[in-house]
């Protein structure tokens, strides 16, 4: 068992680093470090093949649970979760199908319309618009959308883009985190450990909208003179909403389809349907409502991330099945002597400055285990750890430009227009504005969970 401890550690160690450097793809590294795990973990150093089945976890599929639950959830965290990567798929399709008919465009434009195009009104409303979409869709799409929209805002009103584009992220992030399907370390958790929409919301949501308000008035004074507009335009003859519109049928499919989508995520705890269910009649009904354009959707779905993902859960089934994440549990738990405060306060901690330089989800993905384990061994509430470590892996994403895949996104976008975003600039706000709404939650566990 030693032999295999030491190479499922290696192989982990291995591919974060490779994730970091960015010498090859995300997905190359996890699928060559995930395929590697079963050959020499499982193979060379166990010679289990019952380990191989359970990572690879293909029978929970053909189980009716893993469709309709008909009793209580049981908590899964071994191996790829397919539910996680069913249920991404099928949201990245229906994402793909309202971008093709221009409803992000459109919703951007209306709402700087709505508010007259003034700049400090279009910044508060596009922190609270990038809230509010990522709580339901993947923050990358929002910030994608949101960010390219900012910039030919700012170039028509003749502003400076990045303190927008920067406060966009953050509040993507920070709305991801209020709901189960917001952001893809909450969908890993919540399918894991068998959470539903509404305990995320009326948990991690509630301390994601304290923050929310928090965050708003902290870039608003932060960036207040930043946003100063160079001149005066005449907004009379500017682009309508309704001219990003490229298909008003389908644009009225996709918002139908949208509702569908949040109203089943909403009630899934009570329907009994699982988030794969919910991905796959999601993806189902964009593809009906929009049949000549079935290969244009499916070629731009992003089969890299959802490979990515299945590696990955190789990956961490190897420490789980060498007993690798019982150890870190165990030592957490020598580490806070017990305290539940110290415990709680080192999963935020930890979670956050981890988030901010690799990527949260395979952490994410690795400590929901490590938490699984410190709650049979020490009695501490797993929810509590839960809405810990979720707040910290999500926010944490935040401090810096490589933390969460919306940072890359954001600033990517902004350069490619202009407008480089260095270490320095993002995180002369970021870093801040990460620290505040940490102890904000930190502070916020203690007094509702502990």
């Amino acid at each position: 068992m030693l032999v295999s401890q030491i190479i499922a550690v290696s192989l982990f160690l291995v591919m974060f680093i490779l994730i970091i450097l960015e010498i090859f793809e995300r997905h190359v590294i996890t699928m060559g470090c995930g395929i590697l795990t079963l050959l020499l973990v499982f193979g060379l150093g166990m010679h289990s093949m019952d380990a191989v089945m359970k990572t690879l976890n293909v029978k929970s599929i053909i189980s009716m649970d893993f469709w309709i639950v008909q009793h209580a959830a049981e908590e899964s965290t071994g191996g790829i979760n397919w539910a996680t990567i069913i249920f991404i798929a099928g949201m990245m399709i229906m994402v793909e199908g309202m971008a093709r008919v221009g409803f992000f465009r459109w919703l951007c434009m209306r709402l700087a319309k709505a508010v007259h195009y003034k700049v400090l009104p279009v910044f508060v409303s596009f922190m609270i618009m990038s809230s509010i979409l990522a709580m339901f869709i993947d923050s990358i799409t929002v910030i994608l959308f949101l960010a390219t929209v900012t910039i030919e805002l700012s170039q028509l009103l003749k502003f400076n883009p990045l303190p927008m584009v920067l406060s966009e992220i953050f509040c993507a992030n920070l709305g991801g985190s209020a709901t189960m399907c917001g952001d893809p370390p909450n969908i890993i958790i919540g399918t894991s450990l068998g959470y539903s929409f509404s305990d995320f919301f009326f948990n991690t949501g509630a301390m994601a909208g304290i923050c929310l308000v928090i965050t708003i008035v902290f870039f608003f004074f932060s960036y207040k003179k930043d946003l100063k507009v160079k001149e005066q335009v005449d907004t009379k003859h500017f682009p309508s909403p309704e001219s990003a519109i490229t298909d008003k049928r389908g644009f009225i499919f996709s918002i139908i389809i949208f509702l569908i989508a949040v109203v089943l995520l909403v009630t899934h705890s009570e329907t009994g349907l699982t988030v794969a269910t919910i991905g796959t009649f999601i993806a189902v009904l964009t593809l009906i409502a929009a049949p000549r354009h079935i290969p244009e959707i499916l070629k731009k779905v992003d089969y890299k991330t959802l490979l990515f993902f299945t590696g990955l859960f190789m990956v961490v089934g190897g420490l789980e099945q060498t007993g690798i994440l019982e150890i870190v549990a165990g030592f957490i738990g020598k580490i806070s002597g017990g305290n539940v405060y110290l415990m709680i306060a080192i999963i935020i901690c930890v979670s956050a400055i981890a988030s901010a330089f690799i990527d949260n989800i395979p952490f994410a993905a690795t400590m929901i285990p490590v938490i699984q384990s410190l709650s049979v061994t020490t009695g501490v509430s797993l929810p509590t750890m839960t809405w810990a470590l979720s707040m910290g892996t999500d926010i944490g994403g935040s401090a810096t430009p490589i933390g969460a895949s919306a940072n890359v996104v954001g600033t990517s976008v902004a350069g490619k227009a202009g407008y480089p975003v260095g270490w320095k600039e993002y995180c002369r706000k970021a870093v801040p504005a990460t620290i505040i709404v940490m102890g904000i939650c930190t502070l916020y566990i203690f007094v509702r969970y502990l």
